[in-house]
Protein backbone atom coordinates (compact mmCIF):
# COMPACT_ATOMS: atom_id res chain seq x y z
CA UNK A 1 0.00 0.00 0.00
CA UNK A 2 1.52 3.32 -0.90
CA UNK A 3 2.42 5.82 2.14
CA UNK A 4 -0.34 8.03 1.53
CA UNK A 5 0.23 12.00 3.10
CA UNK A 6 -2.92 14.09 2.50
CA UNK A 7 -6.49 12.43 3.27
CA UNK A 8 -9.64 13.07 2.63
CA UNK A 9 -11.42 15.39 4.82
CA UNK A 10 -13.86 14.00 7.39
CA UNK A 11 -16.55 16.23 5.94
CA UNK A 12 -15.99 14.91 2.61
CA UNK A 13 -15.66 11.31 3.86
CA UNK A 14 -19.28 11.92 6.23
CA UNK A 15 -20.89 12.71 2.96
CA UNK A 16 -20.08 9.78 1.23
CA UNK A 17 -20.75 7.56 3.44
CA UNK A 18 -24.60 9.37 3.89
CA UNK A 19 -24.81 9.46 -0.25
CA UNK A 20 -24.75 13.78 0.02
CA UNK A 21 -21.87 13.97 -2.66
CA UNK A 22 -22.52 14.51 -6.38
CA UNK A 23 -21.36 11.85 -8.25
CA UNK A 24 -18.08 13.27 -9.83
CA UNK A 25 -17.27 13.91 -5.99
CA UNK A 26 -18.30 10.09 -4.68
CA UNK A 27 -16.28 8.57 -7.87
CA UNK A 28 -13.08 10.64 -6.71
CA UNK A 29 -13.46 9.70 -2.95
CA UNK A 30 -14.52 6.13 -3.54
CA UNK A 31 -11.42 5.59 -5.42
CA UNK A 32 -9.47 7.10 -2.79
CA UNK A 33 -11.15 5.27 -0.17
CA UNK A 34 -9.84 2.12 -2.53
CA UNK A 35 -5.88 2.87 -1.95
CA UNK A 36 -6.46 4.04 1.86
CA UNK A 37 -6.25 2.02 4.80
CA UNK A 38 -6.85 5.37 7.02
CA UNK A 39 -9.87 6.74 4.88
CA UNK A 40 -11.56 3.03 5.06
CA UNK A 41 -11.20 2.80 8.55
CA UNK A 42 -12.80 6.17 9.28
CA UNK A 43 -15.25 5.25 6.68
CA UNK A 44 -16.43 2.25 8.52
CA UNK A 45 -16.44 4.39 11.67
CA UNK A 46 -18.93 6.65 9.78
CA UNK A 47 -21.24 4.09 8.93
CA UNK A 48 -21.10 2.27 11.80
CA UNK A 49 -22.54 5.89 13.35
CA UNK A 50 -25.16 5.98 10.41
CA UNK A 51 -26.30 2.66 11.27
CA UNK A 52 -26.78 3.06 15.39
CA UNK A 53 -28.82 6.17 13.92
CA UNK A 54 -30.96 4.42 11.57
CA UNK A 55 -32.06 1.85 14.62
CA UNK A 56 -32.97 4.51 16.74
CA UNK A 57 -35.14 6.19 14.09
CA UNK A 58 -39.47 5.42 14.69
CA UNK A 59 -40.46 2.81 12.11
CA UNK A 60 -42.12 5.13 9.15
CA UNK A 61 -45.28 3.86 7.11
CA UNK A 62 -45.26 2.48 4.13
CA UNK A 63 -47.22 1.21 1.34
CA UNK A 64 -48.47 -2.45 1.71
CA UNK A 65 -47.51 -3.25 -1.97
CA UNK A 66 -43.86 -1.40 -1.48
CA UNK A 67 -41.71 -5.03 -1.88
CA UNK A 68 -43.38 -5.96 -4.82
CA UNK A 69 -43.41 -2.72 -6.33
CA UNK A 70 -39.43 -2.51 -5.76
CA UNK A 71 -38.44 -6.22 -7.16
CA UNK A 72 -40.68 -5.51 -10.38
CA UNK A 73 -38.04 -2.37 -10.57
CA UNK A 74 -35.57 -4.40 -9.81
CA UNK A 75 -36.49 -7.17 -12.12
CA UNK A 76 -37.12 -4.46 -15.11
CA UNK A 77 -34.11 -3.66 -15.22
CA UNK A 78 -31.29 -6.16 -15.63
CA UNK A 79 -27.84 -5.54 -14.10
CA UNK A 80 -25.41 -4.41 -16.72
CA UNK A 81 -22.79 -7.03 -17.21
CA UNK A 82 -19.22 -5.51 -15.57
CA UNK A 83 -15.87 -7.38 -16.18
CA UNK A 84 -13.98 -7.91 -12.76
CA UNK A 85 -11.37 -4.97 -12.22
CA UNK A 86 -7.72 -6.39 -12.79
CA UNK A 87 -4.52 -5.52 -10.90
CA UNK A 88 -3.59 -2.25 -12.89
CA UNK A 89 -3.52 2.08 -12.16
CA UNK A 90 -7.13 2.32 -11.16
CA UNK A 91 -8.83 0.96 -8.41
CA UNK A 92 -11.95 -0.86 -8.54
CA UNK A 93 -14.64 2.30 -9.05
CA UNK A 94 -12.89 3.89 -11.30
CA UNK A 95 -12.18 0.69 -13.62
CA UNK A 96 -16.00 0.62 -13.52
CA UNK A 97 -16.65 3.96 -14.55
CA UNK A 98 -14.38 3.94 -16.93
CA UNK A 99 -14.79 0.23 -18.60
CA UNK A 100 -11.03 -0.77 -18.05
CA UNK A 101 -7.68 0.17 -16.85
CA UNK A 102 -5.67 2.55 -18.65
CA UNK A 103 -6.08 1.25 -21.91
CA UNK A 104 -9.58 1.73 -22.15
CA UNK A 105 -9.06 5.47 -21.80
CA UNK A 106 -9.66 7.80 -24.73
CA UNK A 107 -7.21 10.36 -23.86
CA UNK A 108 -8.30 14.36 -25.45
CA UNK A 109 -5.25 16.61 -25.80
CA UNK A 110 -5.59 19.84 -24.73
CA UNK A 111 -2.22 21.65 -25.07
CA UNK A 112 1.16 21.77 -23.34
CA UNK A 113 1.16 18.31 -23.35
CA UNK A 114 -2.10 17.52 -21.12
CA UNK A 115 -4.25 15.11 -21.89
CA UNK A 116 -8.15 14.68 -20.13
CA UNK A 117 -10.83 12.39 -20.49
CA UNK A 118 -14.25 13.51 -18.86
CA UNK A 119 -15.52 10.13 -16.82
CA UNK A 120 -18.91 11.87 -16.27
CA UNK A 121 -20.66 14.97 -16.02
CA UNK A 122 -23.52 16.27 -14.89
CA UNK A 123 -25.03 19.67 -13.66
CA UNK A 124 -23.45 18.86 -10.46
CA UNK A 125 -20.18 18.58 -11.14
CA UNK A 126 -17.59 16.69 -13.49
CA UNK A 127 -15.02 13.88 -12.70
CA UNK A 128 -12.12 13.80 -15.75
CA UNK A 129 -8.85 11.93 -15.53
CA UNK A 130 -5.73 13.81 -16.34
CA UNK A 131 -2.28 13.06 -17.78
CA UNK A 132 0.48 15.82 -17.04
CA UNK A 133 3.66 14.42 -18.83
CA UNK A 134 6.81 14.03 -16.65
CA UNK A 135 7.94 17.55 -15.85
CA UNK A 136 5.09 19.26 -17.69
CA UNK A 137 2.59 21.59 -15.86
CA UNK A 138 -0.89 23.16 -15.56
CA UNK A 139 -1.51 26.54 -15.94
CA UNK A 140 -1.66 28.91 -12.53
CA UNK A 141 -5.60 28.82 -11.69
CA UNK A 142 -7.15 29.33 -8.79
CA UNK A 143 -11.06 28.15 -8.28
CA UNK A 144 -14.58 29.03 -8.42
CA UNK A 145 -15.75 25.74 -6.26
CA UNK A 146 -14.40 22.70 -5.13
CA UNK A 147 -11.58 20.85 -6.95
CA UNK A 148 -10.66 17.35 -5.39
CA UNK A 149 -6.93 15.66 -6.75
CA UNK A 150 -6.38 12.55 -6.41
CA UNK A 151 -3.24 11.03 -7.31
CA UNK A 152 -3.30 7.61 -9.25
CA UNK A 153 0.09 7.60 -11.48
CA UNK A 154 3.60 9.59 -10.90
CA UNK A 155 3.69 12.30 -8.62
CA UNK A 156 2.57 16.25 -8.80
CA UNK A 157 4.16 19.56 -6.44
CA UNK A 158 2.24 22.50 -5.84
CA UNK A 159 2.27 25.13 -3.39
CA UNK A 160 0.82 22.96 -0.78
CA UNK A 161 3.71 20.12 -1.22
CA UNK A 162 4.42 16.92 -3.09
CA UNK A 163 1.03 14.66 -4.07
CA UNK A 164 2.04 11.13 -5.02
CA UNK A 165 -0.21 7.91 -5.53
CA UNK A 166 -2.99 8.08 -3.07
CA UNK A 167 -2.99 11.05 -2.33
CA UNK A 168 -5.79 13.70 -2.19
CA UNK A 169 -5.60 17.48 -2.79
CA UNK A 170 -9.28 19.44 -1.98
CA UNK A 171 -8.91 22.94 -3.08
CA UNK A 172 -11.01 25.86 -3.08
CA UNK A 173 -11.51 29.75 -4.01
CA UNK A 174 -8.66 30.42 -1.03
CA UNK A 175 -6.35 27.96 -2.97
CA UNK A 176 -4.10 29.79 -5.87
CA UNK A 177 -1.42 26.19 -7.14
CA UNK A 178 0.41 25.90 -10.04
CA UNK A 179 0.64 22.06 -10.51
CA UNK A 180 4.01 20.33 -11.98
CA UNK A 181 4.44 16.75 -12.92
CA UNK A 182 7.46 15.64 -10.59
CA UNK A 183 10.20 13.95 -13.58
CA UNK A 184 10.63 10.32 -14.88
CA UNK A 185 7.06 9.57 -15.03
CA UNK A 186 3.44 10.92 -16.50
CA UNK A 187 0.96 11.95 -13.56
CA UNK A 188 -2.42 10.64 -14.30
CA UNK A 189 -4.74 12.42 -11.70
CA UNK A 190 -8.61 11.88 -11.08
CA UNK A 191 -9.57 15.57 -10.95
CA UNK A 192 -13.74 16.76 -9.71
CA UNK A 193 -15.04 19.95 -9.74
CA UNK A 194 -18.14 21.79 -9.69
CA UNK A 195 -16.97 25.17 -10.93
CA UNK A 196 -14.85 26.46 -13.80
CA UNK A 197 -11.41 26.82 -12.73
CA UNK A 198 -10.15 30.46 -12.86
CA UNK A 199 -7.08 30.71 -15.00
CA UNK A 200 -4.43 33.25 -14.64
CA UNK A 201 -2.78 33.07 -18.23
CA UNK A 202 -4.67 34.66 -21.05
CA UNK A 203 -4.04 31.80 -23.74
CA UNK A 204 -5.81 29.34 -20.82
CA UNK A 205 -8.65 31.60 -20.42
CA UNK A 206 -8.83 31.82 -24.39
CA UNK A 207 -8.36 28.13 -24.45
CA UNK A 208 -11.23 27.46 -21.97
CA UNK A 209 -14.06 27.48 -23.28
CA UNK A 210 -12.71 24.76 -25.47
CA UNK A 211 -10.95 22.12 -23.36
CA UNK A 212 -14.59 22.77 -20.74
CA UNK A 213 -12.18 22.59 -17.35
Amino acid sequence: MTDIKHHVPDDLLMGYATGALPQAFDLVVATHVSLNDDARARLESFEAIGGAVLEELEQAEIAEDSLERTMALIGGKPPTPRNPPKPGTFPAPLQNAVGGDEEAVRWRYIGRGVRQCVVHSDEHGTARLLRIPAGGSMPAHSHNGTEMTLVLKGAFRDEDGIFARGDLEVADDQVNHTPVAEPGEDCICLIATDARLKFQGLLPRIAQPFIGI
